[in-house]
């Protein structure tokens, strides 16, 4: 069986344990105590992730990090969700580095500061976060004005990817994704028809915080 270190505010989490359901895996979930900084700690480092971030996944004596290495192996190692040839699997690491150099680097940096930051946020910073967020949504918003799915005709681990944090709440971010992006709101209602969705806060385990600011 899967073992997942994750936590329920984690969208990157979120993204694995969506895959792990839609590939119908078995897995158990433990919890890091991200919010008390266990990630911080150089014992955890040393013993679970140096880089100090979830999700980990265990696969027996295999260890893997990063989102976007775990969904893939996933996806090779099951034969779904990966890409049905040579192009559509290059294709599907290309939106993959998009989301994780743009497409959800800005939003969950933008989403954390507003609703858990250590401090109110400083409007100068989130307004920058904002123009950086909008200009990676509007590409995909484009780009899905005339397909169904990011890569192909079916859904790949790249939906799944960039799907992940729009899942959360909308208090957590402020963003109406109907009113500003109706194209990745309209692919995000598809994605969650995905065989195994369920919302993060039902999937991923730890407390749901209230946004502070």
């Amino acid at each position: 069986m899967y073992r997942l270190h994750c936590f329920a505010q984690s969208g990157n989490s979120f993204k694995v344990a969506f895959l792990l359901r839609a590939l119908r895996q078995p897995w158990e979930a433990v919890f890091v105590d991200y919010m008390n900084g266990l990630t911080r700690e150089a014992s955890w480092r040393d013993q679970t992730n140096e880089m100090g971030e979830a999700p980990v996944l265990d696969d027996g004596e295999k260890r893997l990090t990063q989102s976007g290495a775990i969904m893939t192996y996933l996806a090779r190692k099951h034969g779904a969700f990966g890409g049905r040839n040579e192009d559509e699997q290059l294709e599907v690491l290309r939106w993959l580095l998009f989301d994780n150099h743009k497409f959800t680097s800005y939003f969950a940096t933008y989403r954390f500061t507003k609703s858990w930051g250590a401090a109110e946020p400083n409007p100068a910073v989130m307004a920058w976060l904002k123009t950086r967020i909008d200009g990676a949504f509007a590409i995909a918003d484009k780009h899905l004005a005339t397909r169904q799915f990011m890569v192909g005709d079916a859904p790949t681990i790249a939906d799944i990817s960039m799907s992940a944090y729009l899942c959360y709440p909308k208090e957590e971010s402020g963003y109406d994704l109907p009113a500003q992006f109706p194209s990745i709101a309209a692919w995000l209602q598809r994605v969650q028809a995905i065989d195994g969705y369920a919302p993060p806060y039902e999937v991923l385990p730890g407390e749901r915080i209230p946004p502070k600011w």
